[in-house]
């Protein structure tokens, strides 16, 4: 897939989010050997006037192989500095008998409220660490403030390890939105869909 990309925040702390969520101590994890992410797709769900919003997103190969490489490419951009405290509203959905059903928070598992998601950034990188590549390469911030602008990502190759994920996100249909807010405003709203199956 093809573009001239760019990434926005919005992607990132939700995407930091389910990472966070998959890699919980808690919950009955299990070693996945091998996984397939099917279907993968995303769309903005904020007001036409949310400042930061995603333009492109491009991931393959469909479906993507746990373990194994994946190439992504991103364009986004907000219209005002996204910093701390940036609120963040996770609902995860599961898919069961043919039903969408919202999984609970369980020990900030599911659909969860995260008061500050600059804190899952530095949790993730903490601060004084260089970001990862490639963000680092193509001067990509990876913790907040985010300044207002454009941010922008070419096609990169990624490696996915084997991962830990609880006993219940190894198989299925799920749905993930992830609400931006800061200062009582909406600031981005992203949808993701995926399929998961596991051996």
């Amino acid at each position: 897939m093809a573009g001239s990309p760019k990434v926005t925040v919005a992607v990132t702390v939700v995407l930091a989010a389910v990472i966070i969520q998959a890699n919980c101590s808690s919950f009955g994890l299990r070693r996945v050997r091998n996984a397939k992410v099917l279907g993968f797709d995303w769309k903005n769900c904020g007001q036409p006037e949310a400042p930061a919003v995603l333009k492109t997103l491009t991931l393959s190969p469909d479906p993507i192989n746990i373990p194994g490489s994946l190439s992504a490419a991103a364009s986004g951009s907000t219209v005002v500095e996204l910093a701390a405290p940036l609120s963040l509203n996770v609902t995860l959905e599961k898919k069961v008998a043919g039903f969408w059903v919202k999984v609970p928070c369980l020990e900030e598992l599911g659909s969860c409220h995260y008061k500050d998601a600059c804190d899952i950034l530095n949790q993730l990188i903490p601060p004084g660490q260089d970001c990862p590549e490639p963000l680092h390469t193509y001067g990509l911030p990876c913790r907040c403030p985010f300044k207002a602008g454009s941010y922008s990502l070419p096609q990169s190759e990624f490696y996915l390890p084997y991962m830990d994920l609880p006993y219940w996100l190894t198989n299925g249909d799920y749905r993930v939105q992830g609400d931006l807010g800061g200062g009582g405003k909406e600031l981005g709203c992203l949808k993701l869909s995926l399929s998961i199956h596991s051996d």
